[in-house]
């Protein structure tokens, strides 16, 4: 097998820093092997082949980690040299740095985590590609944030076998700091995980559990429920002097008569989907079937508008030929701003969102006296998921009288 050696050549420059250089021997063939890390000279011991530091240096924490990172380079070219041998054909030192430049090309996380976001488009999996972007994002403001402390690397990108449990904790601490929600951490570290995974399960990295120390549950959130007293003082509101509020207050009521509907099922709900005094459509998150009573009352809202020149059935997305996507989120953000000073019109505490109407919807069916077979309290369940399958379970009639139920009461 092949030799892997680490090595120090000193700067020609007088008091600059030397390059920590591998030297890979095999068949007699020596090559070295460049890397990125610079010390001094009198930060490297020869006779020990490694980086030194003292505890009042002001570089030791850079020193450390430059040390780490030698570490996993070593362990890869190793694992690279005995993959090799194990194939049974030959090979030379070239070959160990081809591969492991191949793999710095192909397996830093953002490349890996990347490849997959492009996998998940072609499978149409669209908004599960963009919740991977976020968690990348987060993870790449992270990075950047660190590399001026000297803490990880200088460049913002890290190898998928260098996520320690060090690093995962630096960064759960990290967004602590901003003042982001645990969920919302927990949301960023089980999608990292996710990719850490699937990396096992391919054979690129082996396992070192680096999300033992950091949360990936998901805490019960505080209810956002607004009772029906609340929803009668926002549906009395004359807005008529402001369309937008109007609008979102529209788009806000559509979804809670709808028993809750998710805006972005709201969004590309399709003219062809209602037939017959019945809405027919499948949830983008879970994929389940679900059919609704089309009611008085949401054609009412329906009848405000021109009608859609697009196939679909709500004024969301209204002009052909535009980024769907795009267009449904802004929507949506505009909606929640004014959603906003609606709350502060009928004086409510509540950070009003599309999001509250489904909220409200499963706990006024609660107060109507619906058995828990029919609704969960304020979709009170530890998953969404939940919900869904006994909800799928029942006659959609049942369901379409607890909401005829909750609209009389308006």
């Amino acid at each position: 097998m092949a030799s892997i050696k680490v090595k120090f050549r000193p700067s020609t420059v007088a008091d600059h820093e030397g390059t920590i250089y591998y030297q890979i021997i095999h068949e007699r063939k020596v090559r070295q092997l460049l890397s990125d890390y610079k010390v001094f000279p009198d930060e490297w011991d020869e006779s020990r082949s490694m980086v030194i530091t003292t505890q009042k240096s002001e570089r030791k924490s850079f020193i450390l980690s430059i040390r780490e990172r030698i570490r996993w380079d070593v362990e890869r070219l190793i694992k690279i040299a005995r993959k090799l041998d194990a194939n049974g054909l030959s090979y030379t030192a070239d070959d160990v740095i081809d591969e492991f430049n191949r793999y710095a090309n192909e397996y830093s996380l953002f490349n890996f985590m990347e490849s997959i976001i492009v996998k998940l488009k072609q499978n149409g999996k669209v908004r599960t590609s963009e919740t991977y972007k976020s968690a990348l994002n987060s993870f790449k403001k992270f990075l950047t944030s660190q590399a001026s402390k000297d803490d990880y690397r200088q460049d913002e990108d890290i190898m998928l076998d260098c996520l320690t449990s060090e690093v995962m904790e630096a960064y759960e601490a990290w967004l602590k700091g901003r003042g982001v929600a645990p969920n919302t951490i927990s949301f960023y570290t089980r999608i990292l995980r996710a990719v850490y995974n699937r990396a096992v399960e391919d054979n690129i990295i082996e396992n070192r559990n680096p999300f033992r120390h950091v949360y990936t549950g998901v805490d019960k959130t505080v209810k956002r429920a607004l009772s029906l007293s609340v929803i009668k003082k926002i549906k009395a509101l004359d807005l008529s002097l402001n369309t937008s509020l109007d609008f979102a207050r529209d788009m806000f009521l559509i979804s809670f008569y709808l028993r809750g509907m998710s805006f972005i099922d709201m969004a590309f709900l399709k003219k062809s989907d209602l037939k017959n005094g019945y809405v027919t459509y499948r949830r983008r998150k879970t994929g389940q079937q679900l059919i609704i009573e089309w009611t008085k009352e949401m054609q009412m809202i329906l009848d405000k508008y021109p009608e859609n020149a697009t196939d679909y059935l709500l004024p969301i997305i209204k002009n052909l030929g535009t980024n769907e996507r795009c267009t449904y989120r802004n929507v949506g953000y505009n909606i929640n701003h004014n959603l906003k000073i609606i709350a502060q019109m009928v004086g409510i505490q509540v950070s009003l969102t599309l999001y509250v109407a489904r909220h409200s919807w499963a706990s006024a069916a609660k107060a109507k006296g619906i058995p828990l077979s029919v609704i969960s309290e304020g979709m009170g369940h530890d998953s969404e998921t939940t919900t869904q399958i006994y909800l799928a379970s029942l006659d959609t009639s049942v369901v379409d009288k607890a909401n005829s139920l909750i609209l009389k009461s308006l």
